[in-house]
């Protein structure tokens, strides 16, 4: 007798779809049986950017930030930069469109006082509480449950070339475990430098501008500069003291620098060396690197006003000698270059 076996189609098509539906299960199940979690939510977009603060409004009251030191940079549960002269670091707690900054350490560097001031009123500003954060073509306002705002916008990173670059600091050592202090008061933002990619390098020291030839390795990152040449005016304090300590690291060997983002750090073998911040790119009314009208090209006697240094033959240096008088005869200093 044969038997004959029957197809059940309505039953051969449950247990397909209940095997793809274990298929599903299984494929997506997590450790210890568990749903798989899903990608990991995106960044805020204020994350990973380099805000500088451009103004400060408090109960109406708008203050413009005296430089462009004053910078935040936001990371997942934290938060860093700088409220105008010296560093900070906080936790940093976000919330859907709200960001929260608490327990801010801040390094105890001397300021001028109007950017104290400033640095006081940011850092009041940051943590009083909750902020509502604003994003609108590369500009970030966090505003305060009161109305006060922070307006910051985005700037991308500096070039080692191309770039004014504002000395804010000085660095004192190995004692100091590479930690920047503050310029002799009086002195923010008389001190910058400008690296052309021809070589050449041109700047002030504070007092004196200055002209250079600049080597640049990239790997590792190395400075050194050779055939310096500066005006020869007479410098009091405390511009005075800030230009010997920038001339002693510039004709100190080798520097390495590294830059963090828009953060330049140079470094003489003694530990020794400065700090400078990216302001803008060089001007173009004079070509980078090269001098302008009647200043001397590194190496050259150069005019009146100019003098050999000793110490490095074939440079030009400034000395305490004045500039000669019609005849021949030395003139006196003039007050007016006399701090």
């Amino acid at each position: 007798m044969r038997i004959t076996k029957q197809q059940h189609p309505v039953a051969a098509v449950a247990l397909a779809a209940a095997l793809l539906v274990l298929t599903a299960a299984c494929g997506t199940a997590g450790p210890g049986g568990g749903a798989a979690p899903g990608p990991d939510p995106a960044p805020p977009p204020l994350h990973g950017v380099h805000w500088t603060v451009d103004s400060v409004t408090v109960d109406g009251a708008r203050t413009s930030a005296p430089t462009r030191t004053p910078h935040v940079e936001f990371s997942p549960g934290a938060a860093r930069g700088s409220l105008g002269c010296n560093a900070f670091t906080s936790e940093a707690a976000t919330s859907g469109d709200t960001v929260r900054l608490t327990e801010l350490t801040r390094t105890e560097r001397a300021c001028d006082e109007p950017v104290q001031r400033f640095e006081e009123l940011l850092a009041r500003t940051l943590t009083g509480g909750a902020l509502r954060t604003e994003l609108a073509g590369g500009r970030l306002t966090l505003r305060t449950e009161d109305g006060d705002t922070i307006a910051l916008s985005e700037e991308p990173p500096a070039e080692l070339t191309g770039t004014t670059w504002t000395v804010d600091g000085l660095l004192a050592g190995p004692a100091a475990d590479d930690t920047a202090s503050g310029l002799p008061v009086g002195t923010d933002g008389l001190a910058h430098l400008t690296l052309g990619a021809d070589g050449q390098a041109r700047g002030s020291l504070g007092c004196n501008t200055f002209t250079a030839e600049v080597t640049v390795t990239e790997s590792p990152g190395t400075l050194v500069f050779s055939r310096i040449a500066t005006t020869r005016k007479l410098c009091g304090r405390p511009s005075g003291e800030l230009e010997e300590r920038l001339l002693a690291a510039l004709r100190s060997g080798p520097l390495a620098y590294r830059i963090q983002h828009r953060a330049l750090t140079a470094t003489a073998p003694d530990g020794t060396g400065f700090t400078a911040r990216a302001e803008a790119p060089a001007t173009t009314g004079t070509p980078t690197g090269t001098p302008a009208p009647g200043t001397p090209a590194p190496g050259t006697s150069g005019p009146a006003g100019w003098a050999p240094d000793p110490a490095r033959p074939g440079a030009t240096e400034r000395t305490p000698q004045s500039p000669a008088a019609p005849g021949g005869t030395a003139a006196a200093p003039d007050p007016a270059t006399l701090e």
